[in-house]
């Protein structure tokens, strides 16, 4: 049996829990130092993962900056980049993002019923798995563990991030946030409502709370609740 990789959550949100605006053009939360900050954590992973939704909006690469860092990475005997991972219920996902063509080695998870046309559209780009007739995190999971991913980070979105808490799936949480007010009702949300683990009033334990130049990270454990 396959072991599950360790689940680190990662996301900046605004002082009204805001993971973005409501504009096209993607608002900038974190700052330079936390950026850095986060670059350490995906050398440090095996894996990097994050939403369909994120990947449409946002056009991420998911790289590891740091020539320093990568250079380490190879070192060890490890690929340059983590492997890059994707999850979409709908295979509605463009060839030509910048996630698929940079980086090495791509994974797509999807349902049954999106398997054939993620394969047609995604075939030659990445690999693609279904986990089933739905969305099943403890068979991808199973899956990542197969292929040798020990520490995965996930870089949202918020249905990402609602899933995987909702289901105590997530073994840390970084939470870093930023000194801003978005104030708009359209704008994502870091969490929606869902049936969390111990309701509303279990606790956290928080792990570390650091200021990052004018941001805040906090790091909580979400499978230690009082």
């Amino acid at each position: 049996m396959a072991i599950h990789p360790y689940v680190l959550l990662s996301a900046a949100v605004s002082i009204d829990g805001r993971l973005d605006g409501a504009a096209h053009e993607r608002l900038v939360l974190s700052n330079h130092q936390d950026l850095d900050r986060v670059d350490g954590e995906r050398a440090a992973a095996d894996a990097i993962l994050v939403g369909a939704t994120t990947l449409r909006k946002d056009n991420p690469r998911l790289l590891v900056r740091s020539v320093e860092r990568r250079a380490r990475r190879i070192a060890s005997g490890r690929p340059e980049h983590p492997l890059r991972v994707t999850v979409t219920a709908s295979a509605e996902l463009n060839p030509k993002l910048a996630f698929w063509h940079c980086g090495g080695e791509k994974l797509v998870f999807t349902v049954d019923g999106a398997l054939p046309r993620a394969r047609r559209v995604l075939g030659g780009l990445a690999s693609v798995v279904s986990t089933g007739p739905a969305l099943d995190w403890p068979r991808l999971f199973d899956e990542l563990g197969r292929r040798g991913v020990e520490r995965l980070l996930v870089e949202g979105g918020g249905t990402i991030h609602t899933q995987l808490l909702a289901q105590n799936l997530a073994d840390e949480l970084h939470l870093v946030v930023a000194p801003l007010l978005v104030g708009e009702a359209a704008a994502p949300a870091f969490l929606a409502p869902a049936p969390y683990p111990g309701g509303p009033t279990a606790r956290m334990r928080l792990l570390e709370a650091r200021p990052i130049g004018d941001v805040v990270l906090l790091r909580y454990a979400p499978k230690d609740r009082s």
